[in-house]
């Protein structure tokens, strides 16, 4: 379900990094990072909600990307699937606002 929903997204594109990251672009900037390892996932989420989201029991700030208000999951049961949908949507809508105009109206 999550994959699927992922690349379901309008140009989205998915890549292996870091030797076992599995992530989710969006004009070649990542909106979601998922650990094919541990199963952790980390993504972006709208700085207004990144305390009290890192705050819930199984989240927390992302390793490395906290300060780019990224959180943590510790595995994709910790939040109820229409919430992971609509955080993963806000993920990339944050990455996409952030790109130049001219390709941010390619998914206006």
């Amino acid at each position: 379900m999550f994959r699927e929903y992922c690349l379901s997204l309008a140009g989205t594109t998915e890549d292996i990094k870091w030797g076992d990251n599995l992530c989710f672009l969006v004009e070649n900037k990542i909106y979601v990072m998922h650990s094919l390892d541990s199963g952790t996932l980390s993504m972006k989420c709208n700085p207004d909600d990144f305390e009290e989201l890192a705050a819930r029991d199984g989240l927390g700030q992302a390793f490395h990307l906290a300060k780019g208000q990224w959180i943590g999951l510790d595995n994709l049961e910790v939040m109820p699937a229409k919430e992971l949908k609509a955080r993963i949507a806000e993920s990339r809508a944050l990455v996409i606002a952030k790109l130049p105009k001219k390709l941010r109206e390619k998914y206006a």
